[in-house]
């Protein structure tokens, strides 16, 4: 499990949520999630289990692999997103895929400063 701490804290970070956000959500206080993420402890099951019912990717925290997307987890709105990408030309995609990296990137970073 090496890099758990770090793509722990990876997942926080893309959630846009403070230690102690993301720690209660696993029910543990904020020096204990800093303790996970640094790597000092290993986490139990149960907190995991929490995390993964709020959109943490729990396949990637514990094995650096991010779980498939298959189509029936998607709602309508993004099967259309990827069947207009899917229709757009290689240089297009390139593009859409760059905005929204910037958006999320910018979600992210508005998160940390109102959660941090």
């Amino acid at each position: 499990m090496k890099d758990l701490g770090k793509r722990l804290k990876e997942e926080r970070k893309r959630l846009g949520l403070s230690q102690q956000d993301f720690g209660a959500i696993g029910g543990v206080e904020a020096n204990a999630q800093g303790k996970y993420e640094s790597g000092e402890r290993i986490p139990r099951s149960d907190y995991l289990a929490a995390l993964g019912k709020k959109g943490v990717d729990i396949l990637y925290v514990l094995s650096g692999k991010r779980t498939p997307l298959s189509a029936d987890t998607l709602n309508e709105a993004e099967q259309a997103i990827i069947t207009h990408y899917r229709a757009l030309s290689g240089d297009d995609q390139e593009a859409i895929s760059q905005l929204a990296n910037s958006l999320s990137e910018c979600a992210t970073d508005a998160g940390a400063h109102t959660s941090a």
